[in-house]
């Protein structure tokens, strides 16, 4: 059951001895130190590094040369002259190179000199500073510090073993990411526990990967698949988690944040590169006019020389010789050189530099750029950059946090086939604004939309959206409020439907202990809206264990009870099987799959006896979509007992596996057990766009600044969240290019992909040309434009052959 792949093999040779750091001090084990460094030079490369940065500036490369031949007897000049301006515009520079540098390594110290508990031995944890920490060291993180090294998580101050973790300077991200440890380390939460903890760990060698591990724990003679459930990266931060203990795994320069960092780079600005540009044309300039006066200088020492007795033509130097002219015309000609060479503005690269310094003192004391919550300024770590500050052309942007809040609210679902929720969404009033139609004619459209009477209830739904009272919870329709879901055609299946919004998450309850109030911890603000939906409508999750959920719900023959779900297995959501699933265990010993993901995977997998409700869950899940909501499709099966063990040693050996193939076989293993599932409906969540997005987009587009904005909306939907946030306006020629089904499935009847691709990009170019000649014909100087594009028309059109076409 625990076959693993051979260790050893390429990409998967890390041995880690936990709670033995001292056996990872000689090789092949001697791993990298913690001490990380972001700084540019060191003593040593300072002055070469420094000094090839300066001579890339070509006024700086001119002058060098300059100063060499003016230690020749041929320069008109005293060498000082010219050597010292050159050496003060390179000091200069280079002293703000090594201010900036010692800046970064104040910075590093700062980082390295960081605290952390770790074990000494007999159960004894000592601070210890990050640089000196070693692969091996078991260490206690607490509430808000930063994880030092890449950790394999043991343990924490919850009795299930998980915790929570910020990964914003990772990813961005602002939501809490959860972590599970192993139940196998789970009791490891006392420090006396750590005198006789010994394990070996065998995974994947450093890499850039942040969402991925692959790994064996070898411990208490057993072997446990490790995965990124159980890696806390360095870098990110622990919250909502008094304490956690871990072993390090990487270290320095081999943790997963610092391996996708670069080296400082060496950067120049256009202004920079321009100048160079300039001196190239002022060198151009200064080489004719010195040829020019050589070449005349020449010929009238050759001829006119000889009769000009007062030079002494018969006892003349090799800078006169009427007898050498080519020697003498070449020697005046780097005199000439030196003696102009002040067409060469050295002096300008002093100012730009001096300016530079101080902008970034400027920056560094904007009180406009200092964020008081955190008590940040900004800090201009280089300022090689300054005049590209606020140079921008194009704006990349995506929509979920970005344009919108991030928090969802649960607004509408459909149930065995009935829509339910009558609140209005921000995409449906811009809708109505494009309609040009006024609010009660809006009210009743939307009425009618959703074959149900309730004009005086909706408006109410337009204030809760205005003045939500419980957070991520925004839903309004008389037939589920109060329990009266109970008297609905196919209750049994909306109990279902609730319960799978029960089960199916990763989220953690928090009761509070004086008035017994729930509140939730989820990965996403989607999960803590579907939890709390499902509170609201009486089935409460409010424990979770290591191995079970537990859940207040309301039985239709028994009323209110409490009920335990064993958690058996939990194939987690990625962006490619986008879907989850958990296999459970109910009070009875009937055995369940919940599964919730993107109704096009959903549909794929129902049943022949499930798909009673899929015409009208997608009927429901277009008009979703077209108002502008997240929609999810939730479908659950009953399992046979001999099927599901059968499958679990399948599923255990695919985890156990060590290798790049892991996630294959893993993604292998569920699609065997997430089949004929049975429909039961779709959630539309509403994430508000931010306030002062759409004046915001205005702004830009008067700036004339390029906006593209990423969603992952039907294109329908795409056009109306545009609509709503300003992006696209009355009056624009929108170019749409799509592969609709009548130019792909001619392709697909042939079976080729190759035929299939050809047609596409037929397609795609036919559509591109289209779009070109309008925008060529408009003579309108205020003519906006507007290119919509799917993602399958997007993947096709970057491709080398159709990017030039598609960038026009």
């Amino acid at each position: 059951e625990n076959e693993v792949v051979p260790m050893g093999g390429l990409g998967f040779s890390r041995v880690v001895f936990c709670n033995q750091p001292q056996r990872h001090r000689v090789k092949p084990l001697k791993y990298k130190s913690n001490y990380v460094s972001t700084t540019k030079y060191n003593l040593i490369t300072f002055f070469p590094k420094a000094l090839f940065e300066q001579f890339r500036r070509v006024a700086n490369l001119y002058f060098l040369v300059a100063a060499g031949l003016s230690l020749t007897p041929v320069a008109p000049f005293t060498p000082s002259s010219i050597i010292a301006p050159l050496m003060f515009v390179i000091g200069v520079s280079m002293v703000k190179e090594a201010i900036e540098d010692w800046r970064r390594l104040l910075q590093d110290r700062e980082v390295n000199a960081r605290k952390v508990k770790v074990h000494a031995g007999d159960g004894e944890f000592q601070d210890r500073e990050w640089a000196k920490l070693r692969v091996g060291d078991v260490v206690q993180v607490e509430k808000d510090q930063f994880f030092p090294a890449d950790l394999l998580f043991l343990s924490s101050s919850y009795a299930d073993g998980i915790c929570y973790v910020e990964t914003m300077n990772l990813d961005g991200e602002t939501n809490l990411k959860l972590k599970k440890t192993l139940e196998a380390t789970l009791n490891l939460d006392e420090r006396e526990e750590f005198r006789s903890f010994f394990g070996t760990v065998k995974c994947e060698d450093p890499n850039p990967n942040l969402y991925t591990f692959v790994g064996n724990l070898e411990y208490d003679r057993e072997l446990f698949a490790l995965g990124p459930q159980q890696m806390l990266l360095r870098d990110s931060k622990l919250r909502n988690t008094q304490f956690i203990y871990g072993v390090v795994i990487f270290t320095g320069q081999e943790t997963k944040v610092l391996q996708n960092a670069t080296d400082p780079p060496s950067k120049r600005s256009r202004i920079e590169r321009k100048m160079d540009s300039i001196i190239y044309i002022l060198f151009v300039v200064l080489l004719t006019v010195s040829a020019a006066g050589s070449i005349v200088f020449a010929i009238r020492t050759e001829v006119d020389m000889p009769n000009w007795w007062y030079l002494r033509p018969d006892n003349t130097t090799q800078y006169f010789d009427p007898h050498n002219p080519l020697n003498t015309g070449i020697l005046h000609l780097i005199t000439a050189l030196i003696m102009y060479g002040y067409l060469i503005p050295i002096s300008l690269y002093v100012s730009i530099e001096v300016v530079k310094v101080l902008q970034a003192m400027f920056i560094n004391q904007d009180l406009h750029m200092y964020h008081e919550e955190s008590d940040k300024p900004a800090r201009a770590r280089t300022s090689n950059l300054n005049e590209e500050l606020g140079q921008v052309d194009t704006i990349l942007s995506d929509k979920t946090g970005t344009l919108t809040c991030n928090q969802m609210e649960f607004l509408k679902c459909s149930i065995a086939g009935t829509s339910y929720g009558v609140g209005v969404t921000e995409m449906e009033r811009a809708m109505a604004k494009r309609m040009k139609r006024n609010s009660q004619n809006f009210q009743k459209i939307d009425s009618q939309h959703l074959d149900v009477d309730f004009c005086d209830e909706e408006l109410k739904g337009i204030e809760m959206i205005e003045r939500p009272h419980i957070k991520g919870f925004n839903f309004r329709d008389d037939r589920f409020m109060n329990g009266n879901w109970v008297v609905e055609p196919h209750s049994s299946d909306i109990a279902m439907f609730f319960r799978i919004l029960a089960v199916c998450h990763t989220a953690i309850p928090e009761e509070d202990e004086e008035d017994g109030t729930v509140t939730y911890e989820a990965e996403s603000p989607d999960e803590g809206a579907f939890v709390i939906a499902a509170r609201e409508f009486g089935f409460e999750f409010y424990k979770r264990t290591q191995t079970s959920v537990y859940v207040r719900e309301f039985d239709l023959s028994v009323g209110k009870v409490s009920r335990e779900y064993k958690v058996l297995n939990l194939l987690e959501f990625n962006s490619t099987r986008k879907r989850m699933s958990v296999i459970v265990r109910s009070g009875d010993g009937e055995l369940f799959i919940f599964c919730k993901g993107a109704d096009s995977v959903i549909f794929e997998r129902l049943g022949k006896h499930g798909r009673e409700y899929e015409d009208a869950t997608r009927k429901h899940l277009s008009r979703f979509g077209d108002a502008g909501l997240r929609t999810l499709a939730l479908a659950f099966r009953k399992l046979d007992e001999m099927e599901y063990a059968e499958w679990s040693q399948i599923f255990v050996k695919a985890k156990t596996t060590i290798g790049a193939d892991r996630d294959m076989k893993l993604d292998a293993a569920s699609e065997m057990i997430e089949k004929d599932l049975i429909l039961l409906g779709a959630t539309a969540v509403e994430d508000k766009l931010q306030k002062g997005v759409p004046e915001c987009i205005d702004k830009l587009a008067l700036a004339g600044l390029k906006i593209w904005v990423l969603t992952g909306d039907k294109m329908e939907t795409a056009i109306n969240i545009g609509f709503a946030c300003s992006l696209l306006r009355h009056g624009m020629t929108q170019i749409v290019v799509t592969l609709d089904a009548a130019s792909e499935n001619p392709a697909e009847i042939h079976g080729s992909k190759d035929i299939v691709a050809k047609v596409c990009k037929d397609s795609i170019l036919q559509q591109l040309v289209i779009g070109q000649q309008q925008v060529s014909m408009e003579t309108s100087l205020d003519a906006a434009f507007a290119l919509i594009i799917d993602g399958n028309s997007l993947s096709y059109a970057l491709e080398d052959d159709l990017k030039e076409k598609f960038l026009q």
